[in-house]
C-alpha cells in the first residue's frame, strides 16, 4: 500500500477491518486525507481492483477525545440515514460497513464509497449554487422514511449564547430573548441537520461555471426528523459566514421559490433562523479554521465574528 503522505496511513487493525469488507482480491493500494472534516478525520481509499482498475471508498474515523463519546450515535445515525437514502434519488453516499464502537478498529469508524465532485466555498459562481441548494434541500425533505430517525436536537440556550465582541448589544439581547421562548409547532420533516455548502459536493466545469450540478451531499450524521426551517435556517447561517448577510437572508426566498415550505407565521421563523444563528456563536473559531484550511485564508474568526453580528442584527430587523 502507497500512500499521499505519512498522515494518511490507516492504522492497523482499522485496515484489516476494511479488507474484510472489500472483494476478493481486492486491496487498499492509496490513501490520501480529506481536509475540511470538524469532527472526525476523512480519507480516501482507493481500491485495486481485480481486473487491474481502481475505485474509492471513503473512510470516517473518529479520533478527538472531544467527539469521542458522541461517535456511536453519530456513526449509527449516519449508516441509517445512508441505508434509508439508498434508491431514493439523493446523491449520498452508498453504506459498506460500519464500526460505531471500535470493535473491530482501534477507533469509531465507517466507511463508505465515494462520490465525484468538490466542495465550492468561493463566492464566484453562488447566486448559480444558491438555487441548487435549495432545491436539493426540497427534495431531502420530501421524503417520507417508513422510520423516522430521531428528533432532532438542539444544544444552545440563552446562557450558552457567546456575543460577539462588539456586536449589537440590543440585537443580541433581542435575538437570545427570542430563544428563550419554546420552539414553535412544526410539521415534521427528514433532516440533514448540517446541510450548509461545506457538505455539498459540486461538478464545476471549468470552461462552463453556469453548468454546475449538485453529485452529492455528505455528512449524515445527524439526519434527524424535525421543522424544515431548522435545515433552512443552518444553511443560511452559513452562506451569511462564508459569503456575507444578505446570502442567508436569500437562502430562505431560494428554499420557498424551489416549492418548500417553510413556518407561516414570521415569529415562527424568526425562531428558527435566530436560533441557528445563536447556535453558530459557540463555535466560530471552529468555523474559521475549518474554511481557512479550505482555502478562504481571509475568513479569520474576528471576520466571521464581524458577519455573524450583522447576519444577526439584519435578521432581527427584517422578522423581529
Amino acid at each position: 500500500m502507497t500512500n499521499h503522505d505519512e498522515a494518511a496511513a490507516v492504522r492497523p487493525l482499522t485496515l484489516a477491518w476494511v479488507s474484510r469488507h472489500l472483494e476478493v482480491g481486492e486491496r487498499v493500494v492509496r490513501t490520501e486525507v480529506l481536509r475540511g472534516g470538524i469532527t472526525a478525520e476523512m480519507r480516501r481509499l482507493t481500491i485495486g481492483t481485480r481486473d487491474g482498475g481502481t475505485r474509492d471508498l471513503v473512510l470516517r474515523t473518529f479520533v478527538d477525545p472531544f467527539y469521542m463519546e458522541r461517535a456511536e450515535d453519530w456513526l449509527d445515525r449516519e449508516a441509517g440515514a445512508l441505508t434509508l437514502l439508498t434508491g431514493t434519488g439523493v446523491p449520498a453516499p452508498g453504506l459498506v460497513a460500519v464500526d460505531p464502537t471500535a470493535a473491530h478498529c482501534e477507533y469509531p469508524s465507517l466507511l463508505m464509497t465515494h462520490l465525484a465532485g468538490r466542495t465550492v466555498l468561493d463566492d464566484e459562481g453562488l447566486e448559480r449554487r444558491v438555487p441548487l441548494l435549495a432545491r436539493q434541500l426540497v427534495a431531502i425533505h420530501a421524503l417520507r422514511p417508513a422510520e423516522r430517525p430521531r428528533k432532532y436536537v438542539t444544544l444552545t440556550t440563552a446562557d450558552t449564547v457567546v456575543v460577539p465582541k462588539g456586536a449589537d448589544a440590543a440585537a443580541w439581547a433581542a435575538a437570545i430573548d427570542v430563544i428563550r421562548n419554546p420552539a414553535p409547532p412544526y410539521e415534521g420533516r427528514f433532516l440533514h441537520r448540517d446541510f450548509q455548502p461545506g457538505n455539498v459536493l459540486f461538478d464545476v466545469p471549468p470552461s462552463k461555471p453556469a453548468g454546475a450540478r449538485i453529485t452529492g451531499v455528505v455528512d449524515w450524521a445527524a439526519a434527524s426528523w424535525g421543522p424544515a426551517d431548522l435545515d433552512v435556517a443552518h444553511c443560511s447561517t452559513n452562506l451569511a459566514l462564508l459569503h456575507g448577510p444578505a446570502w442567508g437572508l436569500r437562502f430562505t426566498e431560494a428554499y420557498e421559490e424551489a416549492g418548500g415550505v417553510l413556518a407561516a407565521a414570521t415569529s415562527e421563523r424568526l425562531y428558527w433562523l435566530v436560533r441557528d444563528g445563536l447556535a453558530c456563536s459557540e463555535e466560530v473559531q471552529l468555523l474559521a479554521q475549518s474554511w481557512q484550511k479550505a482555502g478562504r485564508t481571509e475568513l479569520t474568526t474576528r471576520v466571521v465574528e464581524e458577519r455573524l453580528d450583522a447576519y444577526v442584527t439584519a435578521l432581527m430587523d427584517a422578522l423581529g
